[in-house]
């Protein structure tokens, strides 16, 4: 059974995301274990991370940093505990 995809992204807080997902949860997803490696070092400037769009089922930002939705469904929590 595949992972539902992101329908839309919204920044709580940096670097937390609010995701609403085809099956209709909305789950949230802290970035920051991700904050120190490599290309998503530049997420932890807020103003860029406030960047990020859903494309595809994926959440991405401008210069090519991106999370796949199997990362972003099982890393995400329900909204109540975010």
């Amino acid at each position: 059974m595949m992972n539902p995809e992101v329908v839309t992204v919204e920044v709580s807080e940096p670097p937390l995301l609010v995701l609403t997902f085809t099956n209709g949860e909305r789950r949230c997803f802290d970035v920051a274990p991700y904050l120190d490696k490599g290309v998503f070092q530049e997420l932890r400037n807020s103003g860029y991370f406030r960047s990020v769009r859903a494309v595809s089922g994926f959440v991405e930002w401008p210069h090519g940093q991106d999370l796949c939705p199997d990362t972003l469904y099982l890393g995400s929590v329900p909204i109540a505990r975010c």
